[in-house]
């Protein structure tokens, strides 16, 4: 019996090992390294090798205006974004769920641009909201509409919401298929006895659809959140950050302090903070929609 188990165990080890070495070089070792070159100031350009400096790293972040700028302009990306992404998708489900003539070819239409790549997303859009030629503005002057006609990726006070809407355009057919699959879960008896009881359409939405997607929003939440603080491609491809500053983001920061200044210590710092507010915001998201959960 003992030597029957001492097989299974070794069996295991031996098929398991390779896998946890291969997942400590690929995922370990980098996260390891990155925490202690967050630690150091590291030039790799110019240095050495890096100084350990403990958190002198994260108290020079205190005192960086471009920083704040960029955790600013992160945090309009953010609150904009995940409304827009959640309110729009579930929208779109709740129409592609119900009766409607032509909801199939609303949901290829909404689902297509999540197959572009979002680097070729990026560049579509300066072509398409080009001040001079972009189709947008052409489109407005067509329909007299001057006065609508923006600089859309040179305007400080407009590049970041249109950097967001095209986000909500690529990211929105992802979400949707989720918020389809919990719409569908939902069993089509509590429809019925709502009905029964005179409950129009709102307040079936009220009560019975929005606490059976509790679960739902909890995963769309994350992936949202975790997609509008991460955000690196948009700015980068579509203003690269620009114009003055208006969609630099802590991602897009965090590259250009490590691949553009070479400061690899302080650029590691930053992208620790971006993932500090990742866990606490989805951290946050989970435990809010848990209380309600056990609420109800």
């Amino acid at each position: 019996m003992i030597s029957s188990l001492r097989t299974k165990v070794l069996f295991l080890g031996v098929f398991i090992a390779p896998s946890m070495l291969l997942l400590s070089l690929l995922m370990l070792y980098p996260l390891l390294n990155s925490i202690y070159l967050s630690l150091t100031e590291f030039n790799f350009v110019y240095s050495e090798k890096p100084v350990f400096i403990g958190l002198g790293n994260y108290i020079k972040l205190l005192s960086d205006p471009e920083f704040w700028n960029a955790a600013k302009n992160t945090l309009i990306f953010a609150t904009f974004f995940f409304i827009l992404l959640i309110s729009f998708s579930l929208l779109v489900a709740l129409l592609v769920t119900s009766d409607l003539r032509g909801m199939k070819l609303l949901r290829t239409v909404v689902f297509l641009p999540i197959i572009v790549a979002l680097s070729l997303t990026g560049v579509i859009f300066q072509w398409i909201l080009n001040f001079k030629f972009g189709i947008v503005n052409h489109v407005l002057d067509l329909l007299h509409l001057p006065y609508l006609i923006k600089n859309w990726l040179g305007d400080p006070d407009v590049a970041l919401f249109s950097i967001i809407l095209v986000s909500v355009w690529r990211y929105s057919g992802i979400v949707m298929i989720l918020f389809i699959a919990g719409l569908q879960a939902i069993p089509g008896d509590l429809y019925e006895a709502a009905k029964i009881d005179g409950a129009g359409w709102w307040h079936r939405f009220i009560y019975v659809t929005i606490p059976n997607l509790k679960e739902t929003f909890i995963v769309t939440g994350v992936w949202g959140i975790m997609n509008s603080i991460k955000v690196f491609e948009q700015p980068f491809v579509m203003a690269y950050g620009g114009p003055a500053g208006a969609t630099t983001t802590l991602y897009f920061y965090s590259w250009r302090s490590s691949f553009e200044f070479y400061e690899m210590g302080y650029g590691s710092a930053i992208a620790y903070v971006v993932a500090l507010l990742v866990l606490i915001a989805s951290g946050l998201n989970i435990f809010v929609l848990n209380r309600d959960k056990n609420l109800t």
